[in-house]
């Protein structure tokens, strides 16, 4: 692709919920626009912008890929975006770098709560969008109806700027209300179509829109009101001027429509993509800081400002090792450069840019303002860094990465796949910020976390293929712990007399319970030397390490005070280590009689539901021993807060999905630890001494 002016660049992500046909659109577009010479499809594995193992299999989009064209003198960067909520975090990072947005309504089914989502992000990054409502040749397909269910569901004014010529089976092309021309598209598609008067039957409905289109359009500036206020009609290059100056403004929304699968309309919504979305020079001057001061700075998109762009994906190819993807905001880069990162304070070498197309890469020399482009093997930088001049740095603020909702134990199934297990996952974090690793000290299991069950099989997949470290994902165990109610006084006494020296230690000590989430403290109230004090620290040890071990299931004891008040010694046979047995012996008498019990952790939660199964997702937290603390409405939505076991949500991702038809959303997080209910803490005591009988055979 030649260099292009700025003012002709498009950025632009197909957003939408999962299954609305994002990926058929960009391969309808990249084939329309000459890129590709033959139209893929998701459903034969064959797409271009769908190219991993994982995708094919499962026929949808897993992570966001790209590619550009060129159309109408203009230069267009395409995202084709996940709609899955176990990938959609994916979305909402390169929707931080974008311009625009073409959101696809479905004719059959509107809009769900993933494009609700998708389109609240628009609204925070400040991103202009046009509607695509697609399907249009589909069983049931609705064009009025889809624009009606996104002003509802999306509080969105939309305004048709186009009219399906039929529908379902009739489905032929589209009625262009500007122009007032029907397009019959040709049923091969291949794209082309013949320009014909508006058929009779359509005639009155045509008019009606226009004149809503018109209508709407004379609002987006005063020159335009006035006009139409006096002449009561709007020339055609007029409507054009408002339509593009009402999307920048987001006065209202363009709506079009067609087919992707059919490549009916896509022709038609190129020419409008190039004429209502921005250029970067529309979206104007980009905000920043300045690290060295902390001051607000910004960058306008002209190759005369120092270099910066933003880091908003990385992949991790096995061959070409870490890939960064970028967004140039100013200046020009050139390959084979030297350039700065403010947030990891290091250089990087630049060595060949790349635009890329699917999993192909296009080597290119340079790349302006608003290019989207990538580089191989930085050293440093990750996901959400800044790149720019030395001596002009800026940092931009990236994408707050969503928070996982879902975690597994995974065991290594090898030696091999242990060695090599944490450098594979490091890479997978660098590739995927809401892959979560961490070690459970209190279970000792390696836990990891994503946004859902499919997330995590994806991850594990590609654990296998990338990296080949084969693991198996395991419900993780439930962190409990023990304490105790009552307060209680026992002796610890070890005496050992065998051939040469014996070994002795005495100690009493007073065990109190404590506040929920103060730990362990330990107090030293010998007076008169009766144990001396170089073996305090011993008996501290002992009982610490025994409370470790739990007394009821093996689990931690917390929340409790040792204080050792008396004790005695011998001259030749105490040891340090006699005491720290002394002190254990201690623990261990003392909560036979003082009331352990179990806890568990508490997660506070937040669940968006649709308002119509709000009622069937209380009455479900209620039965896993949930408490609900609050509800608060949301478009078309309720958000419910509530403080539930953990041992009773770990697999609720699943469970909402099926409760709320894919439509529910969740966030988790650790509250506290409550006393178990006994019938419930018996349980796991017996399957926690049923293990240890296991393991100790």
């Amino acid at each position: 692709m030649g260099k292009y002016d700025t003012a002709k660049l498009r950025n632009l992500g197909i957003v939408a919920h999962g299954g609305a046909g994002k990926t058929s659109l960009a391969e309808a577009i990249l084939y329309t626009a000459g890129m590709i010479d033959r139209l893929g499809r998701v459903d034969d594995g064959t797409s271009t912008m769908d190219f991993e193992p994982e995708e094919i299999k499962r026929k949808i989009t897993i992570s966001s890929s790209l590619d550009h064209c060129e159309w109408n003198g203009h230069s267009l960067h395409i995202v084709d975006t996940p709609g899955y909520g176990n990938f959609i975090a994916d979305t909402r990072a390169c929707m931080r770098a974008l311009g625009g947005c073409v959101v696809i309504l479905s004719a059959i089914s509107g809009v769900k709560v993933q494009t609700e989502e998708v389109w609240e992000w628009a609204n925070e990054f400040e991103l202009p969008r046009i509607a695509f409502v697609n399907k249009m040749d589909r069983e049931y397909a609705n064009f009025l109806r889809a624009i009606d269910d996104m002003e509802k569901s999306l509080k969105a004014r939309g305004v048709a700027v186009q009219m399906p010529l039929g529908a379902a089976e009739t489905f032929e092309g589209v009625i262009d209300l500007i122009t007032m021309k029907a397009y019959r598209y040709a049923k091969d598609t291949s794209g082309t179509f013949t320009e014909e008067d508006i058929p009779a039957e359509y005639r009155d409905e045509a008019q009606r829109l226009r004149e809503h289109l018109v209508e709407t359009v004379a609002e987006a500036y005063d020159g335009l009101t006035e006009k139409y206020l006096e002449t009561g009609e709007l020339t055609e290059e007029e409507i054009l001027d408002g339509l593009r100056v009402g999307t920048l403004r987001y006065t209202f929304t363009p709506v079009f429509c067609g087919s992707a699968t059919m490549n009916i309309g896509v022709r038609h919504l190129l020419d409008y993509i190039c004429a209502c979305l921005p250029s970067p020079l529309d979206r104007g001057a980009v905000a920043g800081t300045n690290p060295k001061n902390g001051e607000p700075t910004e960058r306008r998109p002209e190759e005369s400002e120092p270099f910066s762009a933003l880091v908003f994906k990385t992949t991790s190819d096995p061959y070409t090792g870490k890939i960064s993807i970028f967004r140039v905001y100013s200046g020009t880069l050139n390959s084979d450069s030297t350039i700065y990162n403010p947030v990891r304070e290091c250089e990087e070498r630049i060595g060949q840019i790349y635009e890329l197309e699917g999993k192909k890469q296009k080597p290119i020399k340079q790349a302006v303002a608003g290019d989207i482009v990538a580089v191989a093997k930085l050293k440093e930088t990750l996901t959400g860094d800044t790149l720019c001049d030395k001596d002009h740095p800026i940092v931009y603020e990236p994408a707050k990465p969503l928070q996982p909702v879902i975690s597994y134990a995974v065991q290594p199934k090898t030696k091999n796949d242990e060695d090599k297990i944490h450098g594979a996952l490091q890479r997978l974090m660098e590739e995927d910020q809401t892959i979560q690793v961490r070690r459970d000290e209190k279970t000792r299991e390696l836990i990891l976390s994503g946004m859902g069950q499919v997330h995590l099989e994806v991850t594990i997949e590609k654990l296998k293929r990338k990296f080949n470290v084969d693991v198996e994902m395991k419900t993780q165990k439930v962190p409990y712990l023990e304490t105790f109610k009552a307060q209680v006084k026992a002796q610890g006494k070890y005496k050992k007399q065998s051939g040469g020296r014996g070994q002795y230690g005495d100690c009493w000590v007073e065990f109190s319970p404590l506040g929920r989430g103060d730990g362990f403290q330990f107090e030293d109230k010998i007076v008169g030397g009766v144990i001396p004090r170089q073996y305090i620290p011993a008996v501290e040890k002992g009982i610490f390490e025994a409370s470790q071990d739990g007394f009821l299931a093996g689990y931690p004891l917390v929340d409790f005070k040792a204080a050792v008040y008396d004790g005695s010694f011998h001259t030749v046979d105490s040891s340090e280590m006699a005491f720290k047995v002394a002190g254990s012996l201690a623990f261990k008498k003392a909560m036979e009689t003082a009331k352990v019990v179990l806890l568990e952790p508490m997660m506070n939660m937040k669940v968006t539901v649709p308002e119509e199964t709000m009622g069937d997702v209380i009455g479900d937290l209620n039965s896993r021993r949930g408490k609900v603390v609050g509800v608060e409405p949301k478009a078309n939505s309720q958000i419910i807060r509530a403080v539930v076991p953990m041992s009773e949500v770990l697999a609720y991702a699943n469970d909402l999905k099926s409760m709320t038809s894919d439509r529910g959303l969740f966030t988790m997080e650790f509250s506290h630890y409550e006393e178990v209910p006994t019938h419930l803490a018996q349980k796991v005591v017996a399957e926690a001494q049923k293990a240890e009988g296991k393991n100790n055979h």
